[in-house]
């Protein structure tokens, strides 16, 4: 008898995005085949009906609007998956996403794994890509206490890393990724698969512009908060 493929379950926070059924379209679109799709609209007011003609693909959780990091969880706690896959609203998963990084991590006995990825503009034209270097695990925690080369997009997750510490941190709004992979990275070993699996989207109203200075205060806060546990993993 054929052992049951792992779920993998593609969380999909969305507020007013008009990219949204292209993430959409990208996640069912996957060459894995268990895969769930779930959207969680964190009070959306603008661009709802483009959410509509996938609702019989899709599970569609709304929301009272409280920011990325709830979003997740809701997500999170509705799943019914093995895997944990985030796509934001205005990115995009490549087909073979989660077939490649899932078989890389079953391969290597891995809960937590990240990917190269490719830079997309407003037209979805590809204009470039990152391929994160960590090097040693020493190295790793070095470059993550200064920044978090890790796109959020990228990273697989092993449902049960989520038993072990907890919850995306709502504390952090706009940061909270780069908290919760400094709190996984003491109990888990992290790698790369170094393909452009996701295309990330930079367009005039996305976060990481127009919450600059709020993110790095954010990332000066989560630093202080977990540099002692990290730098006793060197």
């Amino acid at each position: 008898m054929r052992a049951k493929l792992p779920r993998v379950s593609i969380v999909i926070p969305v507020y007013n995005c008009r990219y949204v059924h292209e993430a959409i379209e990208s996640a069912l679109n996957q060459t894995y085949p268990n895969v769930e799709v779930i959207v969680v609209d964190d009070g959306s007011t603008e661009h709802k009906e483009l959410v509509t003609p996938y609702m019989d693909q899709i599970r569609y959780i709304p929301k009272i609007n409280g920011g990325t990091a709830t979003a997740l969880n809701t997500g999170i706690v509705h799943a019914t998956g093995d895997y944990f896959a985030w796509l934001s609203s205005d990115d995009e998963f490549v087909p073979q996403k989660v077939e490649q990084q899932l078989d890389f991590m079953l391969r290597r006995n891995l809960s937590f794994s990240h990917s190269a990825y490719s830079y997309i503009n407003h037209l979805s034209e590809e204009i470039g890509e990152v391929y994160p270097e960590l090097g040693t695990r020493a190295e790793m925690v070095k470059t993550l206490l200064i920044g978090c080369p890790i796109n959020g997009c990228t990273v697989m997750l092993d449902m049960k890393v989520f038993e072990k510490v907890g919850l995306f941190s709502p504390v952090f709004r706009y940061a909270n990724d780069y908290e919760m992979w400094l709190r996984v990275l003491p109990h888990y070993d992290l790698d790369i698969i170094n393909k452009p699996l996701v295309r990330y989207r930079v367009h005039d109203d996305m976060g990481t512009f127009k919450h600059h200075e709020a993110i790095e205060i954010e990332k000066q806060m989560i630093q202080a908060l977990h540099r002692t546990s990290l730098l006793s993993l060197i």
